[in-house]
C-alpha cells in the first residue's frame, strides 16, 4: 500500500506534552461500527463484559539516554535494544564523528566503548559492567527517553520518571513507554475487577524504533523494527481459556497485540513466546487473537497508524482520528485514548 494513505495533518498544539491527572480523567473516543462515542477512561468498566481479558504489557522503562564525552567532545546516546548483558544498540549524535575503538565516558568510572557502527547513527555500545550494575548506572546517570515530538528545555525531568512508566511496570528494558498502559490507575483497577474483568500481563520491550518514521512510498518496502517479547504459558493458557469460554481478549496497547498476534498459531491459539518480533501489521492482516484495542492517537504515516487501520478499518479510523482532532484530543504518548472493535467483529 502508499504510505500517503496514512497521511493526515495534525495541529501541533494537539500534541500532549503531559499526561492528564488523574491519569484516568483522559478523554476515551468508543469507536463502534455506527458511530463515536465521547467518554472518559474512567468510563472503561461498563464497556467491557463479564469474562473479557485485559492484556497488559509490563515492560519497564528505564533511563535510556544519556550524554558523555569522547575525549573533549560532547556525545549524546539513546539505548533501543538490548544485545547481551553489557552490550546495547544505540542511536547517537554525532555519530560522524564516532568510531569503533572509540571510548565513551558518561561519569567519573562509568564508560562503554564503541565496538561497532551501524547505519543511520546507530552503534553497538559495550559498557564496562552489565546486568544489574549496569541498570543501576543507568538510574544515576540517565534520563527517561521522552519521544521526540515531547519537548523539555532540559530533558526529562524527575516529575517524567513517574508519568512515563505505567501501574503494571516490572521489567526493566524498554526505552519507551507502552503508552495505552499509562491511562490506568488503582481505582480503575479496582472498577475493572468488580466488573468480573480478568488481566494478564506480558512484556514486549519496546524500543527507539516505534518512533522512526516510514521513509518508503510503498509499506512492502518498510523493513520493520525488532523487539524483544516474552509470552508466559501461565499468561497464554489464560488467554486460551478465556477465548474457549467465548470472551474476549482486550489488548492494552499495540504492543500487547503484536505479541500476541506474534505468539499465536494459524487457528488463534497463543504459545509461550520467548524471542524477538518484527511483525508489521498493514490492512489486509488477518488478525487470530486480539477482538479490542485501547491505544492512544498515533502518528500520520507511521506503523502505529497503519496497524490501528488494519484493525479497526481505514475508513473508520480516519473519521476517528478526524473526529478527535475537532474535538480537541490530545495526540501521541501523553495523550487522549481509544477503545477500537476488530473490524470484522464489532459490535
Amino acid at each position: 500500500m502508499r504510505v500517503d494513505d496514512f497521511d493526515f495533518d495534525l495541529p501541533r498544539e494537539l500534541i500532549a506534552d503531559r499526561p492528564a491527572s488523574p491519569r484516568d480523567a483522559a478523554k476515551l473516543l468508543h469507536v463502534l461500527p455506527d458511530r463515536l462515542d465521547d467518554l472518559a477512561v474512567r468510563d472503561l468498566p461498563p464497556l467491557l463484559l463479564p469474562g473479557d481479558l485485559m492484556v497488559f504489557n509490563d515492560t519497564k522503562v528505564i533511563p535510556a539516554r544519556l550524554k558523555g564525552k569522547r575525549g573533549t567532545a560532547g556525545v549524546s546516546v539513546t539505548l533501543h535494544q538490548q544485545i547481551g548483558a553489557d552490550r546495547w544498540l544505540a542511536f547517537a549524535r554525532p555519530a560522524k564523528k564516532l568510531s569503533p575503538g572509540d571510548r565513551v565516558v558518561f561519569a567519573e568510572g562509568f564508560s562503554a566503548d564503541i565496538a561497532a557502527k551501524g547505519e543511520a547513527g546507530e552503534i553497538t555500545l559495550a559498557f564496562d559492567r552489565g546486568g544489574v550494575a549496569l541498570m543501576q548506572a543507568l538510574e544515576l546517570y540517565g534520563e527517561m527517553p521522552l519521544p521526540p515530538y515531547i519537548h523539555r528545555e532540559h530533558g526529562a525531568d524527575e516529575r517524567d520518571r513517574d508519568d512515563y512508566q505505567t501501574l503494571f511496570a516490572r521489567a526493566p528494558g524498554a526505552v519507551a513507554a507502552p503508552t495505552a498502559g499509562l491511562h490506568y490507575t488503582p481505582e480503575l483497577m479496582a472498577a475493572l475487577d468488580a466488573r468480573g474483568i480478568g488481566r494478564v500481563t506480558l512484556t514486549l520491550h519496546v524500543g527507539a524504533g516505534t518512533f522512526l518514521p516510514v521513509k518508503v512510498d510503498d509499506t512492502r518496502d518498510h523493513k520493520m523494527h525488532s523487539e524483544r517479547g516474552v509470552v508466559s504459558a501461565e499468561a497464554a493458557d489464560r488467554i486460551n481459556a478465556t477465548r474457549a469460554a467465548g470472551g474476549r481478549i482486550v489488548a492494552v496497547g499495540t504492543t500487547s497485540l503484536r505479541l500476541l498476534e506474534s505468539a499465536a498459531t494459524e487457528d488463534g491459539r497463543v504459545l509461550p513466546y520467548d524471542a524477538a518480533t518484527d511483525i508489521f501489521i498493514t490492512p489486509g492482516y488477518r488478525f487470530r487473537v486480539v477482538d479490542l484495542l485501547m491505544t492512544n492517537f498515533h502518528l500520520p504515516r507511521s506503523t502505529l497508524f497503519m496497524l490501528v487501520s488494519a484493525f479497526a478499518g481505514m475508513e473508520r479510523m480516519r473519521s476517528a482520528y478526524e473526529h478527535a482532532m475537532s474535538n480537541g484530543y490530545r495526540f501521541y504518548s501523553y495523550g487522549d485514548t481509544s477503545l477500537l472493535h476488530r473490524a470484522e467483529t464489532a459490535a
